[in-house]
């Protein structure tokens, strides 16, 4: 991903918080070049979970399509949290996507990382959020079918 990209999520983090931030990763040929922005409709509480409505998921796919790039993945924050992924991120996270979270403390973007969801569904596995074209070691293309 961009170094543009990776300043999107940090400043999307920091505008919510102490709430969970999410959004859309989307690009070509596993290369995040944009994201955007979804809003946070859980019900649970948006300081400690997000939620991705299938009509914001609609809204991620057209978006990516009037851009002539694919749907990569996901973001999202956690506030006053490590940048790891918690049961409910796996309970609720798909196979063939890339999973960003950064995680914000006292207001200020910290760690960022990225996860991949095994085929088994029974963890991720983390992978490389380098930047540049060739850098990536475990590229969202790669599980995206």
């Amino acid at each position: 991903m961009t170094d543009d990209v990776e300043q999107e999520i940090r400043a999307h983090g920091q505008e919510t918080y102490p709430h969970e931030c999410c959004g859309a990763l989307v690009g070509r040929d596993g290369i995040v070049t944009t994201v955007v922005a979804l809003p946070n409709t859980t019900e649970e509480g948006p300081r400690r979970r997000f939620l991705v409505r299938p009509s914001d998921y609609r809204q991620a796919e057209r978006r990516a399509a009037e851009m002539g790039v694919e749907l990569l993945g996901f973001y999202h924050s956690h506030p006053d949290h490590p940048a790891r992924p918690s049961q409910y991120d796996l309970d609720h996270a798909w196979p063939t996507f890339a999973y960003i979270i950064v995680s914000v403390m006292n207001g200020a973007a910290g760690n960022m990382t990225v996860w991949f969801l095994k085929d088994d569904r029974s963890s991720f596995e983390e992978g490389s959020l380098d930047h540049g074209e060739n850098s990536h070691t475990h590229s969202a293309q790669t599980v995206h079918r």
